[in-house]
C-alpha cells in the first residue's frame, strides 16, 4: 500500500494533502495541512517573486517535507500555479526549491489548472449544467460544464491578492476603488465569449476566498461542522449580503467576523469580487461549494494511470 503526497504551492497559500492509495483504485485522504505564504505578494506589474515571500514559502515547504518524510512508501508530487507561472524569476525560484527542499515543482499551465479543477469537481459532486470558478491568489479558473461534461475552460491572470493590491481593497474600501475594480473585471470577463452560455447556471466554487464565504455563513447559520462545506449551497442574495457586510468594515472589522481567517481579511473583498461580478453578469440564483479541486483531480489522474 502506497501513499501519495501532493504539495500544492498556490499564490496565497501552500497546502499538502496525503492520500492512501488502495488496490481497488480508490484513495483515502489521511492528512491535510496548510500554511499561509502569500507568494504573489508584491509581485506587481513586473511579476517578480519577492525575497520575503520566497523565504516564507521555502519555510512552509520544509515543514511539509518533515511530515511526508516520516511516512513510509510515500510518493511526492509538487505542483505550483499562477504566481510561479507568471514570475519573471521562475527558473531561479524553482532551482532554489530544488536545492533547499529537494522538491521538483511542476508549473501547471492555466489550462492544466482549470482541467484538474474540473476533474476534482466532477469526481466528487453530481454536476449537470454549471460554471466552475476557482479563485486563487493571482488567477481565476473558469470551466463551463454542460450535461456533466466540460465544454470550455480558461485561466485569467488576476485573483484575491493581485486585485486587492492593484485596486487598494485591503482596508476600508473607497467607492471609487471598488468601481474601478468592478469595471476592470467586467471588461475582462466580457471578453470570454462563451460565458453567455452560462446564464442562469449555478456557480460551483473553489479557492480560499470562496471557502471563507462558506465558513462565515455556516457560522451564522449555526451549523455544527463549520468546515464541512463540500456540497454546501447559498442563495445569491446571501452572497451579496455577506459581500456588503465585508465592504462596510475595515480590515480590523473583518478580522472580527466569525469564520474569517485572520490573515485573509485584507484580501477577502478582492477574492469575492470575481464571484460577485459573475453572479450579476449571469443572473445566477445560487452557488455550490466544492472541497475537491486541483489536488483531487491530480489524484484521479494518478489512479487512472
Amino acid at each position: 500500500m502506497r501513499n501519495l503526497a501532493i504539495v500544492d504551492l498556490g499564490s496565497n497559500s501552500a497546502r499538502m494533502a496525503v492520500s492512501r492509495l488502495h488496490a481497488n483504485g480508490t484513495a483515502q485522504e489521511i492528512k491535510r495541512v496548510k500554511e499561509d505564504t502569500r507568494l504573489s505578494e508584491g509581485m506587481g506589474t513586473a511579476h517578480v517573486l519577492q525575497p520575503a515571500a520566497i523565504e516564507r514559502t521555502i519555510k512552509a515547504l520544509l515543514n511539509f517535507r518533515r511530515l511526508y518524510e516520516k511516512m513510509p512508501n510515500t510518493d511526492v508530487i509538487g505542483i505550483t500555479t499562477a504566481a510561479v507561472r507568471m514570475a519573471q524569476n521562475q527558473t531561479e525560484f524553482l532551482n532554489q526549491v530544488k536545492q533547499e527542499v529537494g522538491l521538483d515543482l511542476r508549473v501547471l499551465s492555466g489550462d492544466d489548472e482549470a482541467y484538474y479543477d474540473y476533474l476534482g469537481v466532477a469526481n466528487s459532486l453530481v454536476i449537470h449544467d454549471c460554471l466552475i470558478l476557482d479563485t486563487g491568489g493571482a488567477s481565476c479558473e473558469l470551466i463551463l460544464v454542460k450535461n456533466g461534461r466540460k465544454q470550455q475552460l480558461i485561466s485569467i491572470p488576476f485573483g484575491a491578492v493581485t486585485l486587492s493590491e492593484q485596486f487598494g481593497l485591503d482596508d476600508l474600501v473607497p467607492s471609487a476603488s471598488l468601481f474601478r475594480a468592478q469595471m476592470f473585471l467586467r471588461n475582462r470577463l466580457a471578453d470570454i465569449w462563451w460565458l453567455s452560455e452560462a446564464v442562469h447556471f449555478p456557480i460551483i466554487l473553489l479557492g480560499g476566498a470562496n471557502r471563507t464565504l462558506a465558513r462565515i455563513n455556516r457560522r451564522r447559520q449555526q451549523k455544527l461542522k463549520v468546515e464541512d462545506i463540500h456540497g454546501y449551497r447559498l442563495k445569491t442574495e446571501t452572497v451579496f449580503h455577506t459581500f456588503l457586510d465585508l465592504l462596510s468594515r475595515s480590515k480590523k472589522g473583518r478580522q472580527e467576523i466569525s469564520g474569517m481567517e485572520y490573515d485573509r481579511a485584507d484580501i477577502i473583498v478582492g477574492g469575492m469580487l470575481p464571484l460577485v461580478t459573475l453572479l450579476q453578469m449571469l443572473d445566477s440564483d445560487r452557488v455550490i461549494f466544492s472541497e475537491s479541486g486541483v489536488r483531487e483531480g491530480i489524484i484521479s489522474e494518478h489512479l487512472n494511470q
